[in-house]
């Protein structure tokens, strides 16, 4: 099934507001309870980090409940409805608080991570459920991860304005975030769960199998192992350089005004590069194309080594060339993982399209996690301190090293994963059909 733009546009909308919510998250808030609440700092990130501990249960419960409830709305939409209020609330709470504490801290941003998990894990298993076609599901997701890096861009232009305008405090621009997250999200919402229907959910399996025996199944899924761990070097990698981008700017470039500019123009590069790599992975395949954008990564971020004072428009360049495959990587991996779901289906009977993006999603936040372990304890180890007046030309020079070296070491290394890939397009159309014709034999006469 060919979606219209019209219904791309109505599944993705929702992507729009989840993903500004999750980019103050990573970029303002920390900085914002630190600074300007006097929380100390290791506790915010104590707290912020405590909180995703939670996912570990919610994720998989949330995934395999979509998968087996049959609700009058569907499988995955009740979830979205049930959870936008939950985000909504817990965002504003969050951005505007009326408290000053780690356990503030850390409540809010659980409430809120859950809130974004029921909304997020069954929108992305209901995208991977809408076509069954090889190709297009990653315009399925292209359309996703587009939307998605377009409402970052707006939110880094609306700051951008804003500080024009004279409002520069982090208070007043949280607060117009939140509110404007709260108008929107539930006409976005709407817009989706109106505009697009629900697919009948595939399967012949006579009974269903236990959460547990189905993430046994999961765990020896080969393509999945691959796909995991490719994207488990691919995220750690960008990670880095994302825990690293204001430090750099800051203590090498001795330019920080410059850090909203370049992730601005960061995500420019990788929005007007979508219908790119798109092209891309239809002719060559997708997992070809993924390899392609992890090691485009690779080699754009070697030169950033040798970045000093003075090189902030050569390096701003240079990150958002690099960076313009970074939403190709999200979107082909995702349509990939639309494609390793149909293997499970055929050995499973069941489609668990929840269960295996929860698990998705743990590796995605594990991912994560790591990059950020690394982008901070390995400059530490090497003498790096951020809070020195003067940093010393050798200790940047490590600084350096580990922004642009460690991330190109990581993407080559994930792109190992995928060589000789076990999907390939025509053997998923060979697994489109055992399903098929399964599906038929099952069916009542």
């Amino acid at each position: 099934m060919t979606l219209g733009p019209l219904r791309l546009l109505a599944y993705s909308a929702p992507s729009f507001v989840t993903a500004v919510a999750a980019l103050p998250m990573a970029l303002f808030v920390p900085a914002f309870y630190a600074d300007d609440l006097g929380v100390p700092l290791a506790a915010v990130g104590g707290a912020i980090a405590l909180s995703r501990v939670l996912d570990v249960v919610t994720d998989p419960l949330i995934g395999a409940l979509s998968d087996r409830l049959r609700l009058p709305l569907g499988r995955r939409k009740p979830w979205m409805l049930l959870g936008a209020p939950l985000f909504i609330f817990s965002l504003w709470k969050l951005f505007v608080p009326d408290d000053a504490s780690w356990t503030y801290l850390l409540v809010w941003s659980a409430l809120l991570y859950l809130g974004f998990t029921m909304i997020d894990l069954p929108h992305k298993a209901w995208g991977a459920e809408l076509s069954t076609d090889y190709d297009e599901r990653s315009r399925i997701t292209s359309w996703r991860e587009a939307i998605s890096t377009a409402g970052q861009v707006m939110l880094l232009a609306a700051l951008v304005w804003l500080a024009a305008r004279g409002i520069e405090n982090p208070a007043d621009q949280l607060r117009a975030i939140a509110i404007s997250i709260a108008i929107a999200l539930p006409v976005l919402l709407a817009v989706c769960l109106l505009g697009v229907g629900e697919r009948d959910p595939e399967g012949f399996a006579h009974e269903r199998r236990s959460t547990l025996a189905g993430l046994r199944i999961v765990a020896r899924n080969p393509a999945f192992l691959r796909m995991g761990g490719c994207v488990l070097f691919f995220v750690s990698g960008v990670a880095i350089q994302g825990t690293l981008h204001r430090l750099v700017l800051a203590d090498v470039m001795l330019d920080e005004g410059r850090f909203p500019l370049m992730i601005l123009l960061e995500n420019l590069a990788t929005l007007g590069a979508v219908p790119i790599w798109l092209a891309i992975s239809v002719r060559t395949g997708k997992h070809r194309a993924l390899m392609a954008a992890a090691l485009w990564i690779a080699v754009w971020s070697l030169p950033l080594v040798f970045m000093r004072e003075g090189d902030t428009v050569l390096l701003i360049a240079i990150v958002a060339l690099r960076g313009s495959s970074f939403a190709s990587i999200l979107f082909l991996a995702n349509s990939i993982a639309a494609d390793v779901i149909d293997l499970d289906t055929l050995e499973s009977g069941e489609q668990r399209s929840g269960l295996f993006f929860a698990v998705w999603g743990m590796v995605i936040k594990l991912s994560l996690a790591l990059g950020v372990v690394l982008g901070t304890t390995l400059p530490a180890a090497l003498g790096y301190e951020p809070a020195a007046d003067v940093i010393a030309p050798m200790i940047q020079g490590r600084l350096m090293a580990v922004y642009g070296a460690v991330p190109a070491l990581l993407m080559a290394l994930g792109a190992l994963f995928l060589r000789d890939f076990p999907i390939t397009r025509e053997r998923h159309a060979e697994v489109r059909a055992q399903i098929e014709a399964r599906t038929r034999s099952a069916a009542p006469a």
